[in-house]
Parts: C-alpha cells; sequence; structure tokens
C-alpha cells in the first residue's frame, strides 16, 4: 500500500493538492498497490484537501499529532513551519509513515507546492 502523507496551509485550493498529488504519484512510478491519503487531525475541515480526495477518489484519513510524533525519528525532511505550527517534525512524510503502518518506508521524501507537501511510504495494506 502506498500512503500518501499531505501538509498544507489553511485555505489551500484543492488544485494546489491535486498538482502535488500527481506529481508525486508520477515520482512513485506504482505498480497498482492500493493507496490511500493521510494527514494530521489539524486539517480535517480543508475544504481543498477535502475536495481534492474526492475527485481522487482516494480515502483520506486524519490521524492524531501523537500517530505523527511516534514515527519523527523515521522522517527525512524536518519542517521547521511545521514545528513553529503544529509541534510535529513534519506532516507529509510523518503522516506518510504512520498511514503505511508499522514497518513502513518513507520512498518519496517531502516535495512541495504551493502552499502544500507531500511525500509517499510503501507500507502493508491497511
Amino acid at each position: 500500500m502506498i500512503a500518501l502523507g499531505i501538509g498544507c496551509r489553511r485555505g489551500v485550493a484543492k488544485d494546489e493538492v491535486l498538482d502535488i498529488v500527481r506529481e508525486a504519484l508520477v515520482r512513485v512510478n506504482l505498480g497498482g498497490e492500493a493507496m490511500a491519503l493521510f494527514s494530521v487531525e489539524d486539517k480535517h475541515s480543508e475544504a481543498g484537501l477535502l475536495a481534492a480526495a474526492a475527485e481522487l477518489r482516494l480515502p483520506l484519513t486524519f490521524l492524531p499529532r501523537a500517530a505523527l510524533q511516534d514515527v519523527e525519528a523515521y522522517i527525512a525532511t524536518p519542517s521547521p513551519h511545521a514545528e513553529a505550527a503544529l509541534g510535529l517534525a513534519s506532516v507529509s512524510e510523518a503522516a506518510a509513515l504512520a498511514g503505511a503502518g508499522e514497518g513502513g518506508v518513507l520512498i518519496l521524501p517531502r516535495i512541495a507546492g504551493d502552499g502544500v507537501t507531500c511525500a509517499a511510504a510503501l507500507g502493508d495494506e491497511r
């Protein structure tokens, strides 16, 4: 399973999320694996994120901050912005790793677009 972690600024547009997810999918070079989107629970009301998930027809799961903190030792690209705003070393990479489950491996470190970030991790199907 490919877990795509998404971080975004408040009020991000659907198209910005779509663009970064599509770029991540090109870079990951999928082989038919199941996919899902993950973010931190603080983003549960972001209309652009919700609309992008619906358009992509991918499940979107919001994880508690504690789940993201549990995998911080495995992130590759700490984010000063995420640290200042949420007290997390990363949103996109940590959400991808936490979403991938135990033993998940980061296969695409954070990439950034206009107000949105995305990372991918490979894990066992949830």
